[in-house]
């Protein structure tokens, strides 16, 4: 045993002192935080610009004057409160689910194309909510309840075709029942696009025209009393989340090392597969199939983290929404003489290039 004299643990106890501040300082500015920082000043810019602004003393004012009942300022308090607030905040909740959604399939199954987009779950909540709106007639929270039933239920049906023949797995058997889960999914949804692109083919013009900007993703039709749902699923939806980040860490080893570690990786498997659909279903259903939001931001976070990270998936997926929507909303009519356009093209048309990129940067990486 060595002994230290003194000016040697002063020194040492000078350094713990100095590494404990800069331990907390360093996950203060960690690249989540600041994902968290933008994430705030987009919601803020979203709410307070764009084709009619508000100030910030102003603002606090309608919002403070709304929930007191004091005197409200003639249309800005409209705007504001119904209009630019509850679409922030629904886009808000939506960003979080699907990019949650599409992180938690892309970490269990290993592979970044598993995101409910691609593997037919977005399809299943389409098939049904344009089978509501075509066949039946349905609108609002009828077509919300279809689309998270279709969902739901295309999911099932994934599932348990992937998990034929898997038997109890180790990591090569676990690895084949992702990938049968991810060709089902490719396979029922091209199966339901075709169902799709019938039943607009049988719809009347007006019709046609309503489910179409529903299979386009949009947030025209946010309210508080849909925020409330939404936030409502959250609040059961993403403790289930955060019990699963555990085992979820732990199946990145593989079955084989998972099992052997304790974990029960059907269980698990499934848990994670029903919490991703009900986190996808849900926002669908609230906004409609919102393209590639759920698998632009898992990828996105992982390159600003420099880690899988379902917390940056989150507000990632978020921020993609709003800057999405805002740009929609206010800067698409300034370059397209006036024409608003739904979300879910923003998104379409940034996801395609994005895919793109993915599969050449993995095609190097594998040479």
């Amino acid at each position: 045993m060595t002994l230290k004299t003194a000016p040697e643990l002063a020194l040492n106890a000078n350094v713990s002192r100095k590494h404990g501040h800069q331990m907390p300082l360093r996950r203060l500015l960690s690249p989540t935080f600041f994902l968290g920082l933008a994430l705030v000043v987009m919601f803020a810019v979203y709410v307070l610009l764009g084709s009619y602004t508000v100030t910030i003393p102003d603002f606090f004012t309608i919002v403070i004057n709304h929930l007191t009942g004091g005197e409200k300022i003639p249309g800005a308090s409209f705007i504001v409160m119904e209009h630019k607030l509850p679409r922030a905040v629904v886009g808000t909740m939506i960003g979080i689910a699907f990019g949650l959604a599409g992180a938690l399939f892309q970490t269990m199954l290993r592979n970044p194309l598993a995101s409910p987009d691609i593997i037919g779950i977005s399809y299943g909540a389409s098939a049904a909510a344009v089978t509501a709106i075509v066949i039946f007639g349905a609108s609002g929270a009828v077509v919300s309840g279809a689309a998270l039933g279709g969902a739901l239920g295309v999911a099932a049906i994934i599932y348990a075709i992937s998990r034929g023949g898997s038997g109890a797995g180790g990591g090569s058997r676990g690895n084949a029942a992702g990938n049968r889960l991810i060709l089902a999914g490719v396979g029922i949804a091209a199966a339901l696009h075709a169902v799709v692109n019938f039943l607009m083919t049988r719809a009347d013009i007006r019709t046609a025209a309503d489910a179409l900007i529903w299979l386009n993703g949009s947030l025209n039709s946010s309210t508080w009393d849909r925020a409330g749902v939404l936030a409502v699923s959250l609040l059961v939806l993403i403790p289930a989340v955060i019990a699963l980040a555990g085992p979820l860490r732990i199946l990145e080893l593989g079955d084989d090392a998972a099992a052997g570690l304790g974990i029960r990786v059907n269980a698990a498997r499934l848990g994670l597969v029903l919490t991703a659909v009900g986190l996808a279903a849900v926002a669908t259903a609230a906004a409609g199939p919102v393209a590639f939001v759920a698998f632009l931001a898992g990828p996105i976070a992982r390159r600003i983290v420099r880690k899988p990270s379902l917390p940056a998936s989150a507000l990632t997926g978020a921020l993609i929404v709003l800057l999405a929507d805002f740009f929609a909303s206010n800067i698409a009519p300034v370059i397209l003489d006036g024409t608003v356009l739904p979300v879910g093209v923003i998104t379409g048309a940034l996801g395609a290039p994005f895919l793109l990129w993915l599969l050449v940067t993995s095609n190097r990486k594998e040479a």
